[in-house]
């Protein structure tokens, strides 16, 4: 059995997901997962997980899917790995992140795990001065057109919170690091549950860079090293 990721357009209204899920049936595929993006405008888009018993019916599902009303396919891609579970990942990535005990192995693990959470081509992180930090994917924009975009962006309250942004690329700021989130894919544009989830993970990792460096401080200081200090 192939599994694909069909990210579709819906109408938001009883049954239109009902009707797709027909559709998929139609052709011997089977509906495995739902994963919710977006919601308003009298429209949801969902990513669905459909499994087909072979490749070649995946023209024929599209079809199917794209002639119910009010219904578009945006896109589609093959699943390579097993399928996720949005909000157990999104769980066992703030795990991952809360596990790492130094300010570098955070920053570092930061693009990694942000990366994989939301399928991006490539993960940025750039420090107070616009000086790459941490990085992970290929295809990343150069340093310097990063931190313009980041400058453009911290001009705009509704993207700097996740609320828009342009399709290809999205960003975070962890306030208290001064670090910047960047991230970007190309074909599928980040949707307002994923632009959320990764303010979410970007406020995880701000708590945890507090946390690493005081302690680093702490551990640091002579009297922790049971040291008395003279003049």
């Amino acid at each position: 059995m192939a599994t694909y990721v069909v990210r579709v357009w819906l109408p938001d209204r009883p049954g239109a997901l009902g009707a797709v899920a027909s559709r998929i049936g139609a052709v011997r595929g089977d509906l495995v997962g739902i994963d919710i993006l977006e919601r308003g405008g009298g429209r949801v888009i969902d990513e669905l997980a459909v499994e087909l018993p072979e490749d070649a019916l995946l023209p024929l599902l599209v079809q199917e899917m794209s002639e119910v009303d009010g219904v578009d396919v945006e896109d589609v891609r093959p699943l390579v790995d097993a399928l996720i579970d949005p909000r157990l990942d999104a769980l066992e990535t703030a795990a991952a992140l809360v596990e790492h005990e130094d300010a570098g192995a955070l920053v570092a693990g930061l693009a990694t795990h942000v990366g994989h959470a939301l399928e991006a081509e490539w993960v940025v992180v750039l420090d107070d001065a616009g000086r790459v930090a941490a990085s992970s994917g290929t295809g990343a924009p150069a340093a310097g057109w990063l931190s313009a975009f980041v400058s453009g962006a911290s001009t705009s309250a509704a993207v700097l919170a996740g609320e828009c942004g342009p399709d290809d690329i999205a960003c975070a700021v962890l306030g208290t690091s001064g670090l910047v989130l960047v991230l970007g894919r190309r074909g599928r544009p980040f949707r307002a549950r994923e632009r959320r989830q990764l303010g979410a993970l970007a406020r995880i990792a701000d708590r945890r860079w507090v946390e690493v460096n005081r302690w680093s401080a702490r551990s640091s200081h002579p009297a922790s090293r049971g040291m008395v200090h003279t003049q």
